[in-house]
């Protein structure tokens, strides 16, 4: 397919070292560049919207072909909501309606990350229901991520995009969930288009899709930076949080919120 024909291909759901990804704003931007053929990029660090406003601002100071949106991965008592398009903080280890609220004061849009998975911090069936029932204003999520290409991530993908087409008719989106850089495009959203407001346009038309390529394998990445991955996730909402919270939130989602 020629370059003028092809969809627009966005990632949006990378990491970097503001939180437990393993590369700085500036290593990604490169990377992203000179080894990928994306047209857009969101960086969304865990509960931290530093990330990415840091790697927009090194983009604004280069050369690049590409368009990075703000985002941020927020940590609702009842699982992980990313957030794109927004440039203010949001509140963490609060019910998924507050921050859906706040989401979209800010013109944001909201995005269920790898829903149905019970191996990491995602919104269940019931918080789902939950939310589509919902009549209050501003809760609503925008779309559902249905690819993912985390080891965890992957998890429940095919039951949540099959749960949409039957119930919530929400826009199916892509991204890599990338904490190395080689994983970084390995999971995408397809868009008419390239740009940001054109990706913005089609996620509220519900014209996007997701689609997955292949991902590196644990010796590409390399044993070593897949340890040291694993600790700084282990850490960073801790060390961000505090313990007591972070324990807090997991035993209620676990016990009360699915």
């Amino acid at each position: 397919m020629s370059d003028a024909v092809r969809p627009g291909k966005a990632d949006l759901h990378i990491h970097t070292a503001i939180s437990d990804g393993m590369a700085s704003p500036r290593e990604l931007l490169d990377y992203v560049e000179e080894e990928t053929d994306l047209d857009i990029i969101a960086v969304t660090d865990h509960d931290d919207l530093r990330g990415a406003l840091e790697t927009r601002e090194s983009w604004a100071r280069g050369r690049y072909r590409f368009q990075v949106i703000p985002g941020v991965e927020v940590t609702a008592i009842e699982g992980h909501i990313i957030a794109l398009f927004v440039e203010e903080p949001l509140p963490s280890l609060r019910p998924a309606q507050e921050v859906l609220e706040a989401v979209h004061r800010q013109g944001g849009l909201a995005i269920a990350a790898h829903p149905l998975n019970w191996l990491t911090r995602s919104l269940g069936k019931r918080a789902l229901d939950r939310i589509a029932a919902s009549e209050r204003e501003g809760v609503y999520l925008d779309g559902l991520e249905t690819a993912n290409q985390s080891p965890g991530g992957r998890l429940g993908l095919k039951k949540a995009a099959a749960l949409n087409r039957e119930r919530y008719h929400l826009a199916e989106v892509g991204g890599s969930d990338a904490h190395f850089l080689k994983v970084i495009g390995s999971a995408y959203t397809e868009f008419p288009g390239r740009s940001g407001e054109e990706l913005r346009h089609s996620i509220l038309e519900r014209t996007c899709g997701s689609a997955s390529g292949r991902r590196p394998t644990m010796l590409e990445i390399g044993p070593w930076q897949i340890l040291r991955q694993t600790w700084r996730g282990l850490m960073v909402t801790p060390r961000t949080m505090g313990w007591g919270a972070t324990a807090g939130s997991f035993v209620k989602r676990i016990f009360s919120v699915r």
